[in-house]
């Protein structure tokens, strides 16, 4: 192995920051107490305890006192600059007996490693990575130094952006400024927001079922819970753990596994929850609702009698907190409560299950059908079924990330926002299991559950609309209805459309709905609405949670249907995710992007909206696109109907068909099966 010159890099970009008048710190020196503090208290590069000693520490401070730690690290060897991992990310863990070895060997790797842990000790929001690296002395000096440099921030949610082109000239404090405003233009793209959402989505769900199988495997606790004491379970761990304005995280060390029916560890999360939901502005009735389903659970004298000296309340929460909690306090929303309920059905169903009427809609359905809606900031969502808020979800993201497009003053912004989360959405759900995790999942978002109601949603809705007449002008109706109800789910549909005036609603519900077997309803929708477009959804949607075939049906609200409207149907079977069932797949994940799934959803919106598609793997000369009528009745709007089958024989069906009677003849005369013409 080539011997190394580290120690001659750190001279030879020391030399270079003296030149340019830029203080640096060596190895020992310490900036401040909360540098220190955080490099002193993280794991070492080698994953266990001991002091972490950057190579360089430069601290940047510009005249409006915005300060930016910078960690760098050095190698002196040939291709130790940095390791990515085979997506294009920086490795900061493997597989293997040294899975530290990135961080240890790579420049830009143990940088990294440095800046996490300055940010995750809370002062700074921001620091700059540097990886500096060097193999070759001619005439006493490095004669090919490299150097790679990245901006990290929890705004990007700690997702390192390059710096092309950096220059350590670019630290000089008469260029900060111009500098600081280059690194504000290193946010996300939406196609790395996506990536990252999707890992941490996948690692959120592995979490889950780890903790999950844990209780499974417990004999002692796996009797005492059903599917929604687990649910209950979850919740009430999580919303105890939150951090909350005005109130201290609660540390695992604040559980004493008390043996008292008084103070115990059960009581100390329904306290804490009680809390939560308070600082959260909840109304005292939807918080008597959840703590009268949490405390069933909470209350269950083997959760919370210690056991070895510790409480299975306790334990779990440990868990919770390490591997949870991070996740859902990052600036990434994530389809949480999705994801409990993909771990709870892999053991037991959850109730009307039979019946396929509790079916989670996947985020990305979710995000194309919001977006097909039109929905921007000033849209009014509603969803009478709401199940976990899925769609709400979705279309407040939508809505939020429109305001800060079109709304440059950021007090105007966030009034807009405020507004957006407690007036502009409305959400409905009958099963009380499901409704806690809705009101979770919107907290989760910044508390967009002011109007998130429990009930039956043809009692509910009409008596919510009328109570907000001018104040709730519902225009955007987005649904996944319970397939067993009237009209297989589009009873739904008729009863929201006409209380709309204005939007557009997108369902996405069992296909033959459309097909004749949607009851009066198919027809009556028509008479008050216009049916737009038509998506054939691929086969196994739901992860074989649910078997039936559905589509996504897009309306016009208040216009009637007329007979020469011209329909858009499309074949969307092949969305580009391969999926395995997840009570048979031994694969971690059961969902993969395996052929552009993002451009074509992309693409399907496209369509939809009447815009140009940036691709065209859905076009009518491939005929997975068809313009057609469709009939007033309301019994043929799925894409088959209109598939034309072109029966008219050609050249080369003729010559196939020749060359396999020829084969067939060629095989039965050898066999003597057939005789010889002459």
């Amino acid at each position: 192995m080539a011997r190394s010159i580290e120690e001659k890099v750190e001279e030879h970009f020391k030399a270079i920051l003296d030149d340019l008048n830029i203080r640096h710190y060596g190895k020992t020196e310490e900036i401040n107490d909360s540098i220190t503090k955080a490099l002193h208290e993280a794991d070492s590069k080698s994953g266990g305890s001991g002091t972490n000693y950057p190579d360089i520490q430069l601290f940047l401070q510009n005249r409006t006192r915005r300060d930016i730690p910078v960690m760098i690290e050095a190698k002196g060897q040939k291709n130790k600059l940095e390791k990515l991992t085979s997506s294009g990310d920086i490795e900061l863990t493997s597989k293997g007996k040294d899975p530290n070895r990135a961080v240890k060997n790579f420049a830009v790797n143990g940088a990294l490693h440095y800046g996490l842990a300055i940010l995750d000790e809370g002062t700074y929001s921001e620091v700059i990575i540097i990886g500096i690296n060097g193999t070759t002395m001619t005439d006493g000096v490095v004669s090919d130094p490299e150097i790679k440099a990245y901006y990290v921030s929890k705004k990007n949610d700690k997702v390192p952006k390059e710096i092309i082109g950096f220059d350590f000239v670019q630290l000089k404090q008469s260029n900060l400024d111009a500098f600081f405003a280059e690194l504000d233009k290193l946010s996300l793209t939406d196609a790395e927001k996506e990536k990252l959402k999707r890992n941490k989505e996948e690692l959120l769900e592995q979490s889950i079922k780890e903790i999950h199988q844990r209780i499974y495997d417990d004999e002692s606790i796996k009797t005492l819970l059903g599917t929604n004491d687990k649910l209950y379970l979850f919740c009430g761990l999580i919303m105890a753990g939150l951090t909350t304005e005005g109130v201290k995280p609660l540390e695992v060390s604040d559980f004493y596994s008390n043996d008292d029916i008084d103070d115990n560890d059960g009581k100390r999360v329904l306290t804490r929850t009680q809390s939560f939901l308070r600082k959260k502005n909840c109304p005292k009735d939807k918080i008597d609702m959840v703590l009268n389903y949490l405390k069933p659970v909470f209350e269950k004298r083997a959760l919370w009698k210690p056991v070895n000296g510790e409480s299975a309340i306790k334990s779990i929460y440990r868990q919770v907190k390490e591997d949870i909690l991070p996740l859902l306090e990052s600036s990434i929303h994530l389809d949480f409560t999705g994801k409990i309920l993909n771990s709870l059905n892999d053991w037991v169903a959850i109730e009307n299950d039979k019946l396929n009427d509790v079916v989670l809609t996947p985020r990305f359905v979710t995000n194309l059908m919001a977006k097909i809606t039109r929905t921007d900031m000033d849209s009014f969502v509603w969803d009478t079924c709401m199940g976990s808020s899925g769609f709400l979800v979705s279309a407040m993201e939508i809505m939020i990330d429109d305001v800060k497009k079109k709304i440059k003053d950021q007090a105007e912004a966030e009034k807009k926002i405020a507004h957006i989360k407690q007036n502009q959405l409305l959400g409905i759900e009958i099963l009380g299991n499901i409704y806690i995790l809705a009101v979770l999942n919107m907290i989760l978002m910044g508390d967009g559950s002011s109007q998130i109601i429990c009930g039956d949603s043809h009692e509910e809705g009409p008596k919510f609309m009328n109570s907000h007449q001018g104040t709730f002008p519902a225009n955007v109706f987005l649904l996944n209805p319970p397939y067993s109800a009237p009209g297989k789910g589009l009873i739904f549909v008729d009863e929201a459309l006409s209380r709309m005036e204005t939007g557009y609603g997108a369902v996405l519900i069992q296909e033959n709905a459309g097909s004749g077997q949607g009851d009066v309803y198919a027809k009556r929708i028509l008479k008050k609405n216009t049916l737009l477009v038509s998506i054939h959804m691929p086969p196994d949607l739901f992860n074989g949670k649910s078997s039936v075939q559905t589509a996504i049906y897009l309306f016009q609200v208040n216009r009637s249907h007329e007979a020469d409207d011209v329909v858009t149907f499309i074949d969307f079977s092949e969305d580009g995710y391969s999926r395995q069932n997840r009570k048979k797949s031994t694969q971690k994940v059961n969902l993969r992007n395996t052929d552009h799934a993002l451009e074509r959803y992309d693409e399907v919106a496209a369509i939809c909206l009447g815009k140009k598609p940036k691709t065209d793997y859905y076009t009518e000369a491939n005929g997975l696109v068809i313009r057609d009528t469709v009939s007033l009745e309301g019994n043929d709007w799925t894409f088959n109907q209109h598939r034309k089958i072109d029966t008219t024989p050609a050249e080369e069906d003729f010559k196939k068909t020749v060359a396999d009677y020829l084969a067939w003849k060629v095989s039965a005369i050898l066999k003597g099966e057939v005789s010889v013409d002459v």
